[in-house]
């Protein structure tokens, strides 16, 4: 039987138009923070540490959100995230419109935005896997990838022009957006899981299961890894970006347009991702992007914040491709009675060093010269390259052809 397209399936559609309006004002907000702190404390240390706490969620409530996921409602967890976020940047905007602002207030609101965010994400992969068959998941998965590459396209400049009119505007923006997230929830008709018994295992017991599913992988293992260095990477270098771009006399709204440059070749790369799977095997999928980390290097000869963000264009068009192909076959073939947990472990693994990154940006665009900063992840970036290239694991990555079997096996209990 074949199933039906993905732009036919109507959960799906609903969920990707709530996630789609929720990135926009996600990723406007990414502009608005570090331009608002920038505004308020004149520091680049203090900006990175808003883009640490905002991050750093993600890796710390990883876990506890993955139980939460695999034992309750994953619709009503998601739902309940975005009325957090909600009422967390509506404060925000707020304090901002009653000249009250401080410093702190811009930290707290960030960890936990982070942590909704972290909630949300625990649940999110259940709710895409119940509305989509196996097969069709890396395809989903690219889908997803080319909605935040068109969302990064759009988002960054309309941030960085809506805090040219006002400091509170792209905060109202993102409340508003996580309200109509929550809308697409409510109207969907599918389970976000399948029928479950209730596991009275201890806590321990439980997340261990998960932690053995994961780590018992050496393929979705390495990855993790390979993963969470690229993101520290990436964090790190887009930060530099804005904050190097407004050292250099950029505005907001031309920060904002370098920002939607990287998600224009985003969704150039998810448009040429069906062409990448079919051409290449998931190992050459996985070492091309890992080689074009250090693309970054070209700063260091000349410093200019242009050439900053040239040199991650190649990066941004290789991603995709890597999602689509590590995601779509993690998430098939991971039982759903486990599936909070194993993506848990994963975000544990893959975002537990990318809070330091825009840290480290940070600190050292404010101690020290920009070319040191980009140095910093110009060396990850070959580390990650070489490590990637020249693992076992990588070597010897799994065929996307395997998911026709893998999926119905992995269902069973």
């Amino acid at each position: 039987m074949t199933a039906v397209p993905l732009r036919r399936n109507r959960d799906f559609v609903l969920l990707q138009t709530g996630q789609l309006l929720s990135s926009v004002g996600t990723q406007s907000t990414s502009i608005a923070y570090p331009l608002l702190v920038l505004g308020v404390t004149h520091s680049a240390a203090k900006t990175g540490i808003v883009s640490f706490a905002r991050a750093l969620p993600w890796a710390l409530l990883a876990l506890p959100a993955g139980l939460a996921a695999d034992r309750w409602s994953r619709r009503r967890l998601m739902i309940a995230a975005d009325c957090v976020r909600v009422a967390a940047i509506g404060t925000l905007a707020a304090t901002i419109l009653l000249h009250r602002l401080a410093y702190w207030e811009i930290v707290l609101v960030a960890v936990v935005e982070g942590s909704g965010s972290a909630l949300f994400s625990a649940a999110r992969a259940g709710a895409l896997r119940a509305v989509v068959p196996a097969r069709q998941l890396p395809a989903a998965a690219a889908t997803e990838t080319g909605r935040g590459a068109v969302v990064s396209l759009g988002a960054p400049p309309l941030g960085g022009a809506l805090f040219g009119v006002a400091r509170a505007l792209p905060f109202l923006v993102d409340a508003i957006s996580y309200a109509f997230s929550t809308l697409s929830l409510l109207a969907m008709r599918t389970p976000f899981q399948e029928k479950r018994e209730a596991d009275l295992a201890p806590l321990r017991t439980r997340l261990a299961e998960g932690f053995r599913f994961m780590w018992g992988r050496p393929f979705l293992r390495t990855c993790a890894l390979l993963f969470g260095l690229a993101n520290f990477i990436g964090l790190g270098v887009l930060l530099a970006v804005v904050v190097i771009g407004r050292r250099q006399g950029l505005s907001g709204g031309e920060v904002g347009a370098l920002v939607a440059a990287f998600g224009a070749c985003l969704l150039l790369g998810s448009f040429l991702s069906p062409l990448v799977r079919r051409v290449l095997p998931v190992r050459g999928v996985l070492v091309l992007e890992l080689w074009t980390w250090i693309g970054c290097a070209a700063f260091l000869v000349w410093p200019s914040v242009y050439v900053l963000t040239a040199s991650i264009l190649p990066t941004a068009i290789a991603i995709p491709s890597t999602d689509s192909v590590v995601h779509g076959y993690r998430i098939a073939m991971t039982p759903d009675r486990l599936l909070g947990r194993s993506e848990a472990v994963w975000s544990t693994i893959a975002l537990l060093i990318a809070p330091l990154g825009p840290l480290a940006a940070g600190l050292l665009l404010a101690t020290g010269s920009p070319r040191a900063a980009i140095a910093l992840f110009a060396g990850f970036g070959l580390v990650l390259a070489v490590w990637g290239t020249l693992s076992p694991s990588i070597r010897t990555a799994p065929s996307l052809d395997e998911l026709d079997d893998l999926a119905p096996a992995a269902l069973v209990p």
